[in-house]
């Protein structure tokens, strides 16, 4: 098979791999991102809406190019060497992916789309199957819709019902309400590990050890803490997990759902076609073995390929690495956000990941998005999808800025000099 190159442009020749560069280097690291070179409105890029999407490096662009220059074709049904080629590339990106989160096997991993896919998998196939009128799931008041609505749908076919976990206004979890939430109908909980609005990162673990107590599974919606901290599912003891390959310095259209074993075995497809299948006739079908049996159709092929040299990309760097860097940054941020008057940052949760968002007095968010715009500065606005959070905030919307690792302080200062403008635009 050609080899697919996935070094980070700094990785020196002959360095042996997993060995970590002696420190983590910012400006090497931004420079393996092209997008980043570029000028917005005469201005530097200063990149930060990174929980919306990343940006990716050279080695996962080269990666998609020699995909599609030199591997193109089906998979797991080509009896030819550039088909055999392709499904070796497809399912070694299987299993870069089960060792980057701790899986026990590759064949826990399922390639769909994106966390929302993942989630709406478990909830049809999963949730179809094992709850009926009046079985509970309970989800936290801090949740994405991903991480929402699929319930909602569900329980509008099965009578089950959603109960809520509240957070405080600090942006925490009160963990104290589980035991009251809990009752012999709850059948999971889902819950985010990092909140696409606050910040916030959760207590997995301990929400597992809660959950299983009382009998339920734990769905963890990973798609905030993939490209910044070390995610391992055994160590979270959750029975899912979804994130998504964009996120995480992937191309689009491509995520994962990791399901322990079992669960997976005893689960029906969510979806017929061709490859999750073993035998069809017009009186019955049979199914592949896991994850084969939820992939039906040609997958995305390119994409997780390309996942699979992003994944690469993030373990090179080394998470813990990229985690520390981060914690710095964010830092940082917090300090030149205090310093903008009439700015409120909206939340301030024990523990914190690479995500504020603010409000300021007198200017609708969406406003400060287009000052800072003119500026260069990218940052998001509006509910983020998460409309439950706003309405605890009692706020229509709130300017979102959201951190990586190729991200800098010149980043920050560009962002905090723009937010000093919209000051001085609306008084």
């Amino acid at each position: 098979m050609p080899t697919i190159t996935t070094k980070p442009s700094y990785w020196a020749t002959g360095r042996p791999k997993g060995n970590l560069p002696k420190a983590f280097d910012p400006a090497l690291v931004r420079a393996d991102f092209p997008l980043l070179r570029q000028k917005m409105r005469g201005c530097p890029l200063a990149y930060l809406d990174n929980a919306a999407t990343s940006q990716k490096p050279q080695a996962v662009l080269a990666t998609l190019t020699r995909y599609y220059t030199h591997l193109n074709a089906n998979i797991h049904r080509g009896v030819y060497k550039l088909s055999a080629d392709a499904t070796a590339a497809y399912e070694a990106a299987r299993e870069k992916a089960a060792h980057f989160i701790g899986a026990t096997t590759a064949q826990e991993i399922v390639f769909v789309r994106g966390a929302t896919e993942a989630i709406n998998l478990v909830a049809a196939s999963w949730g179809g199957m094992n709850l009926g009128p009046d079985d509970e799931i309970i989800v936290s008041e801090m949740e994405h819709h991903s991480n929402i609505v699929p319930w909602q749908l569900l329980g509008r076919r099965t009578g089950a019902r959603i109960r809520v976990l509240p957070f405080s206004d600090a942006g925490d979890l009160k963990l104290e309400e589980l035991d009251r939430l809990f009752s012999p109908r709850t059948k999971l909980l889902a819950v985010t590990q990092v909140s696409n609005v606050l910040g916030t990162l959760n207590p997995v673990a301990e929400i597992a050890a809660q959950a299983h107590a009382h009998g339920a599974l734990l769905l963890v919606d990973a798609a905030q803490s993939a490209p910044h901290i070390p995610v391992r599912v055994r160590e979270l003891c959750c029975d899912f997990l979804a994130l998504s390959g964009h996120k995480m310095c992937g191309p689009t259209g491509i995520g994962v759902l990791w399901a322990r074993a079992e669960l997976l075995g005893a689960m029906d497809p969510w979806q017929g076609g061709g490859d999750m299948i073993r035998t069809v006739t017009f009186a019955e079908s049979t199914w592949n073995d896991t994850p084969h049996k939820f992939e039906a159709g040609t997958p995305p092929i390119a994409e997780a390929v390309g996942l699979g040299a992003a994944v690469d990309y993030l373990t090179s760097l080394g998470m813990e690495a990229i985690q520390r860097y981060e914690d710095e940054l964010v830092q940082y941020l917090l300090e030149k956000l205090h310093g903008v008057p009439g700015l409120r940052i909206i939340g301030t949760p024990r523990q914190r990941v690479a995500v504020t968002s603010f409000v300021m007095d007198g200017v609708h968010p969406h406003d400060i998005g287009t000052i800072l715009d003119s500026a260069g500065v990218a940052i998001r606005t509006g509910h983020h999808c998460c409309q439950p959070v706003m309405e605890h905030y009692h706020v229509p919307a709130t300017a979102r800025v959201s951190l990586a690792f190729y991200n800098n302080r010149q980043d920050i200062d560009q962002l905090a000099a723009a937010l000093k403008t919209v000051k001085e635009v609306f008084g």
